[in-house]
């Protein structure tokens, strides 16, 4: 992230959101809106002296709001660009941090700003939410049901209890562990696998395992899936350490009241048994989402989602980067889910597809492209809403308009048109006809 910063050909626009965006492939507009920090990003380096004096402690959202932050702080410690930022819902403006900045950074009359710039090509990689199961489980309702994310920053270094886990309501130690899997994934609501739980849950429950080495770890799962190289292997040294798994879904959760543990009643489909345990510590592996930032894009940019909200590619297969607008590339979570090793290579491939289409200075472009008869046309529309490339649009009923860098000539506006308007170029009818009579009178 340091190299990224530091490199003069990159800008970045941090806290900031793309608005708008219009053009084409090699030249398209973008409006970002940049959010006011209250910091003057030229004036601050980072001191900290504002957070010092700010008497303000507010929940962390990077520490799955485990941790506190105060009013004026940055996001986390390995923050880029390193700016702090002023969270005015809950600042009391006493200026303290006015007071205690030498450099004279703090600047509350800030406004949101936009920037407008042009660009060739695009690439979205707008990452990931996480399923709050508020509800299942007795998340949100008991102290010591958690989530696989809260672990992980609880587990961290840098995390709210410096990587040392204890349980949330008493700070006890941990001796008994179960982690639940598929929570909010593989059901109807939404049938996809969430690729990243089954290794988390297992590199989660081995760190655990090795802080608390006579502590049982229960790991309940539906099917675990460890697919990708060493992934197995990983899976088997694991229950070499002694963590149970138990193929099963879970099917009662509650809370002792007295005690504060956990009650897990599950069914194990192997031993055909039903087995109780109580925990001190419950762990949620939830379902992965598409960002919100995915389908605001997905709105500002005219591009398709499938049902669960994921961007779909042009070809799974064959062009799985490629959005159906030319110039607009896909990587990482924002087309599916999927682990660390995948996301980079998805990444690396649409950067190479970006410079393999901007390196030249100029883009070849097909002539293959739909043409207008504006004779014939009647403004019905059909063929905008039919084109999935969205290059035909029909503006005050007048003759549809063909965008000849967007269209890619397959066809289907020719096929649905009801007057016979469109034509494809060097494939236009009277040409085919031609074809077929030159054919049959050979024959």
């Amino acid at each position: 992230m340091l190299e990224v910063n530091r490199n003069p050909n990159i800008n970045i626009f941090s806290y900031s959101e793309v608005k708008h965006v219009e053009g084409y492939v090699g030249n398209y507009d973008v409006t970002v809106e940049m959010k006011p920090r209250y910091i003057d990003p030229e004036k601050c380096n980072g001191c900290g002296a504002c957070s010092e004096v700010c008497p303000v402690y507010t929940t962390n959202f990077f520490d799955e709001n485990l941790g506190a932050r105060k009013a004026i702080d940055i996001s986390f410690g390995q923050a880029v660009p390193f700016l702090y930022d002023i969270q005015r819902n809950y600042c009391v403006e006493c200026f303290s941090c006015v007071d205690a900045c030498e450099l004279k950074a703090i600047d509350f009359s800030q406004t949101p700003k936009e920037i407008e710039f042009k660009v060739g090509t695009i690439i979205i990689a707008t990452g990931w939410d996480i399923y709050e199961p508020f509800g299942e489980y007795g998340y949100g309702e008991y102290d010591n049901v958690i989530t696989q994310a809260q672990l992980e920053r609880m587990l961290a270094p840098n995390g709210p209890l410096g990587g040392h886990v204890h349980r949330i309501s008493d700070d006890k130690k941990l001796n008994e562990i179960v982690f639940i899997q598929c929570v909010g994934s593989r059901d109807t609501e939404r049938t996809y696998c969430s690729a990243v739980c089954c290794m988390l849950a297992l590199k989660n429950a081995k760190l655990l395992k090795d802080e608390f080495p006579d502590a049982n770890i229960t790991i309940c799962y539906i099917d675990m899936r460890t697919n990708e190289k060493g992934f197995e292997e990983y899976y088997q040294k694991t229950k070499e350490t002694g963590i149970r798994m138990i193929r099963g879904k879970v099917g009662e959760v509650r809370e002792d009241p007295e005690t504060k543990n956990v009650k897990v009643r599950v069914y194990s489909s192997l031993t055909d048994e039903i087995i109780n345990i109580d925990a001190d510590l419950v762990v949620l592996s939830t379902a992965a989402l598409p960002s919100k930032g995915t389908e605001q894009i997905a709105k500002v940019l005219n591009l398709d989602m499938d049902t669960n909200g994921f961007l779909t590619e042009s070809h799974f297969g064959l062009m799985p980067q490629e959005t159906k607008t030319k110039g607009i590339f896909i990587a990482g979570f924002v087309q599916g889910p999927k682990d660390i090793a995948y996301a980079v290579s998805q990444a690396r491939a649409a950067a190479s597809k970006v410079a393999e289409l901007t390196a030249p200075g100029v883009i070849d472009l097909e002539m293959i492209t739909a043409e207008i008869n504006e004779d014939l046309c009647i403004a019905c529309g059909r063929c905008e809403r039919e084109c999935p490339k969205g290059a035909i649009k029909v503006v005050d009923n007048k003759a549809a308009q063909v965008s000849e860098v967007d269209c890619d000539g397959c066809g289907i506006c020719s096929a649905c048109c009801p007057t016979q308007a469109i034509d494809i170029r060097y494939y236009r009818d009277h040409q085919i006809f031609a074809e077929i009579k030159g054919l049959l009178e050979g024959g």
